[in-house]
């Protein structure tokens, strides 16, 4: 079979090289701009994330339910002011991510023990990586979760605000960190951390992570899985997650994802919480300064395990994206979130609504070598 899709190929190349006069090679492609300031192995870069979260049914809380970081409604915020910094490692390197804000405020929230001292470190590890062990690498410390289609930095995702997948995942760990290579498409990894979202420990064993990355001309799919005790005070009853997120990119302006979390955590008491959720998103970048990105989701949380309330989600989103350079982008998202159940809070009722409605804009700034080099305005 694949030698037969190799002569089909090969024909069909012939047959247009033969019917097609020779063309000269097109220019290079540009290279893409710096994302860091280096020296000798350092490198230091950061960002600035700002947004107005408008909530339409008014919480008197001023929270809007189901946010993972852009949780504040109706005032403006400070998401998070960030600098990285980080050692190549030679063999030995680190990075570090400091800052402060809700994402910030997010993640401490979602601890079930809080480290004070932690509170501001996104990323603090250090880096093991000889050369002549063909790629393998090892990191200690604390480094955000290997699960999901999104990440913490906003600029990186396609979407302002984050999935449903993203809000009820793991946001870091803490413990041991190796990837290795197999192939030059395929990396695979193992974690032994403290579990989901601490630095101290909740209870007296440790959580597994596997992880697998295949990348493809078009795409790149990653699986992970999470194993380990959860529960605070004791060691009975696991925690087992399941991540997978294939993302395709089949041409320069379109891409698109599909991500699916499965979970079960069984109580050291008896009984368990099952949960999981399907999600997809995708971009479409009209020109080089304007791009929009729907994003649709369907979560089961049938026992009640993250909210309490045994029900259903579903969510869309729609952002349009406005760069005015490569340092300075803009977002204005619709979003809209549903429940099976009276869940949303409307003015002082909570569990008023089925639904809640945001409009949401956010202004990040990524600081950058040349990041005030506007110049004129990109052509479509």
């Amino acid at each position: 079979m694949k030698s037969t899709c190799f002569l089909t190929s090969a024909m069909f190349t012939a047959m247009v090289m033969a019917q097609t006069p020779a063309t000269p090679p097109p220019d290079p492609a540009p290279a893409p701009p710096a994302t860091s300031f280096t020296y000798k192995g350092f490198s230091a870069s950061g960002y600035v994330d700002s947004f107005y979260n408008q909530n339409f049914n008014d919480p008197a809380s001023r929270y809007s339910q189901l946010q993972a970081l852009n949780i504040t409604a109706n005032k403006l915020s400070l998401s998070s002011v960030t600098g990285s910094f980080a050692y190549d490692p030679a063999p030995v390197g680190f990075r570090v991510d400091v800052g402060y804000g809700r994402t910030y405020d997010s993640f401490f929230l979602s601890e079930p023990v809080h480290t004070d001292w932690s509170r501001y470190l996104l990323n603090a590890y250090v880096t093991l990586k000889p050369k002549s062990w063909k790629g393998l690498q090892f990191d200690f410390g604390k480094f955000v979760t290997s699960a999901g289609a999104e990440v913490t930095e906003s600029h990186l995702n396609w979407n302002y605000s984050r999935s449903l997948l993203f809000a009820f995942g793991p946001y870091y760990h803490t413990g041991l960190r190796v990837t290795m290579p197999v192939t030059s498409s395929w990396t695979v990894g193992g974690q032994i951390v403290n579990g989901w979202n601490v630095v101290k420990d909740n209870n007296s064993a440790k959580t597994m992570g596997f992880t697998s990355v295949n990348t493809f001309k078009k795409a790149a799919w990653a699986n992970t899985y999470y194993a380990g005790p959860e529960n605070t005070g004791t060691t009975a009853g696991w925690r087992n997650f399941y991540d997978t997120a294939l993302t395709m990119t089949p041409t320069d302006r379109i891409s698109a994802y599909v991500n699916l979390d499965i979970g079960n955590n069984k109580y050291a008491t008896g009984g368990s919480g099952t949960f999981w959720g399907l999600a997809g998103a995708a971009r479409f970048q009209l020109n080089k300064w304007f791009a929009i990105a729907p994003r649709l989701e369907y979560y089961s949380d049938k026992d009640g395990f993250w909210t309490g309330t045994p029900q259903s989600f579903k969510e869309f989103t729609t952002t349009g994206e406005f760069k005015l350079n490569d340092s300075m982008i803009t977002r204005l998202e619709y979003r809209r979130d549903w429940s099976d159940q009276p869940y949303f809070m409307v003015g002082q009722v909570p569990s008023a609504s089925k639904h809640q409605t945001l409009l949401v804009a956010g202004v990040m700034v990524v600081v950058r070598p040349g990041m005030f080099s506007f110049g004129n305005k990109p052509k479509p």
